[in-house]
């Protein structure tokens, strides 16, 4: 049979449906299996090892049933190789699970003539220039995100490697590992002269032998990370050919921080994110860039002795505001201990519980600047999940103003992604978990947080520090696993109030992520795909039907590692009832990614207005 086919059926599969009453027995329960080491049964090594890459593009073979209308390019991106053999004879491994080096997936969803679909699959390493650094030198040169230092580096080596790193040449931006979020059309970028990195792709917009199967593909595609740094791939080929700081959007975007995940404004797409330039002075400065015009404006330069550079992920967009969150992963030394430790996780301050949370509110359609601040329980978070507004009454000016996050106690999360502790190594998933309070603290929590914010407040007037007003509170707060990581919406509901979110929850039957849940924020039922052991997801991204007039009506695509076979396949779930469709399967191992995009065929989303809950 040719692989081309759609064959056979879905596997057999159910759900799993809970309520709020079972939240805390199966929050407990998730504690347990940690305690227990009921991870020890959920391979995923596949992985994080013997990792290659497929040009293509191929095709591949499609179980079940993939509605047409979910036709288009999925854009997949992530970590993709973490051991180099070295000039030398020696192996450099990567630590950390986000320091695996940069690589691009896309799969093409093509409806064919039977009335089913065709999907093909490619994938292109993002970091060649940094591998072959590494093969030369057998170590890390530039800033990761957790690479261990080598323990040989004495104090003389490592001040000089700090002073270099400092000043780092532009020829070197490609070396970047940019592999966390993916951009489609991103403005200001098109239309600036002077990005340093450009260069030609190898293979010619018209190659037949790569666009045979013929796919709609999007003008630019652009990948970030926590840094200023984005890099161009090409939509076709997923080649990298070029690169870009913000300082090409605005003369005053200097600082070395950024966000991985900008935000769009669904209606006009207009780009959003913040740069933060380190020093004795340390400054944010959160920026729009005009989807018309291509102009950037900076909306607000936050630069004060109570607000701390910190590593942040992610940010907040409602109708009106652009939301800066910061959580309590500061930097030492102002930033600048980021150069000294090479990597971001030793350069943040250990947890402190009397560090709170700072909530910076700005005014994103009148120029006002800052509008209002707030302080909560300091927390940790990677990613914000929607932003939405309500009127506080008809006799008042208020805007209620609620922002869901996936938070966790602390950012001692983060060393829970380190690679020894998600393979087990010398059963450091063990030592790490033994902690009750830290396995804790690694539990995601959905929280919705509410805050009332008078638009007419005068910014000038506002205090340095905020002041905690009893108005403003957590609306619900949702444990693992009825709420997890990498979460998502139905994208037509950005800004707007929402209902659903999927995400992937930690249930400690496997090291990372290891289910696909649906959580209803208005009744607080918990609706799970029921995946077999060892079968890890990635980000469930929304795809909506057409002409849908139902937040949850459309499919969900995750790429999922089918850790005890070593293969993985992308799974197609009917977001209403959580159960399976169909699957596309590849006959290797794709690495456990981060985030993507879906780019319909032939189609742009149209907003239409959603119930009222």
């Amino acid at each position: 049979m040719s692989p081309h086919e759609v064959i056979g059926t879905v596997p057999e599969n159910s759900t799993t449906f809970r309520t709020q009453a079972d939240e805390h027995d199966d929050h407990e329960e998730a504690l347990q299996n940690l305690r227990t080491g009921k991870y020890e049964d959920w391979p995923n090594e596949a992985a994080f090892d013997g990792l290659t890459e497929e040009r293509g593009p191929i095709k591949i073979a499609v179980t079940g049933n993939i509605p047409t209308w979910a036709a288009g390019s999925l854009y997949r991106t992530g970590p993709g190789l973490y051991k180099i053999d070295t000039d030398a004879g020696t192996t450099f491994e990567m630590s950390h699970w986000f320091d695996g080096l940069a690589h691009t997936h896309r799969f093409d969803i093509i409806p064919n003539e039977e009335g089913s679909v065709d999907i093909f699959y490619s994938s292109r390493r993002q970091a060649e220039e940094m591998m072959d650094v590494i093969k030369k030198q057998g170590t890390w040169p530039y800033y990761s995100f957790g690479q261990k230092a080598d323990p040989c580096l004495g104090f003389f080596a490592k001040a000089m490697a700090a002073f270099k790193g400092l000043r780092e040449p532009s020829g070197e931006k490609w070396h970047n590992n940019v592999n966390v979020a993916v951009h489609v059309n991103p403005p200001g970028l098109e239309a600036v002269r002077n990005i340093v990195g450009t260069r030609k792709p190898a293979v010619a917009e018209n190659d037949a032998n790569v666009l045979g199967h013929r796919p709609e593909l999007p003008k630019s595609i652009w990948v970030s990370t926590d840094n200023s740094t984005m890099k161009q791939i090409d939509p076709q080929t997923l080649e990298p050919i070029g690169w870009a700081t913000q300082d090409v959007l605005h003369p005053e975007l200097t600082g070395a921080m950024s966000c991985a995940h900008a935000q769009r404004d669904p209606e006009t797409g207009d780009f959003f994110n913040f740069n933060l330039e380190f020093g004795p002075k340390p400054t944010y400065r959160v920026f729009r860039v005009d989807a018309s015009s291509g102009k950037t404006e900076i909306l607000a330069t936050i630069r004060e002795p109570s607000v701390s550079p910190a590593y942040i992920h992610s940010l907040f967009l409602s109708p009106s505001f652009v939301i800066l969150c910061i959580p309590t992963s500061h930097f030492g030394l102002s930033g600048t201990q980021i150069p000294w430790e090479r990597n971001l996780v030793d350069a943040i301050k250990p947890y402190d519980p009397s560090r709170k949370t700072q909530w910076i509110v700005i005014d994103r359609k009148h120029s006002k600047g800052v509008v209002a601040r707030f302080e909560t329980d300091g927390r940790f978070f990677f990613h914000t999940v929607n932003s939405f507004e309500e009127k506080a009454g008809s006799d008042s000016s208020d805007i209620n103003l609620y922002c869901d996050v996936i938070d966790f106690g602390s950012h001692e999360f983060i060393h829970s992604l380190y690679l020894d502790v998600i393979l087990n190594r010398d059963s450091a998933a063990k030592k790490f978990y033994e902690d009750e309070q830290r396995a804790r603290n690694s539990l995601a929590h959905l929280t919705r947080y509410h805050f009332i914010i008078n638009p007419d407040s005068p910014a000038t007037n506002l205090p340095v520090t905020p002041t905690p007003d009893p108005k403003n509170h957590e609306a619900f707060r949702i444990p693992a696993p009825h709420a997890g990581e990498i979460p998502t919406i139905n994208p037509l509901y950005a800004t707007r109030k929402h209902r659903y979110v999927y995400s992937l929850p930690f249930r400690g039957r496997g090291t990372i992520t290891d289910a696909i849940v649906k959580t209803d924020t208005v009744t607080r039922e918990a609706l799970f795909w029921d995946n077999p052991k060892g079968h890890t997801p990635g980000e469930a991204i929304f795809v909506p039907r057409p002409g849908g007039d139902k937040e949850d009506d459309g499919v969900l695509l995750s790429l999922v590692l089918d850790g005890e076979k070593g293969k993985s396949y992308l799974l197609c779930l009917d977001a209403k009832t959580m159960v399976e469709m169909g699957r596309a399967e590849v006959d290797f191992a794709i690495a456990l990614g981060f985030h993507g995009a879906h780019v319909p065929l032939g189609r742009t989303l149209t907003r239409v207005e959603g119930p009222e809950y």
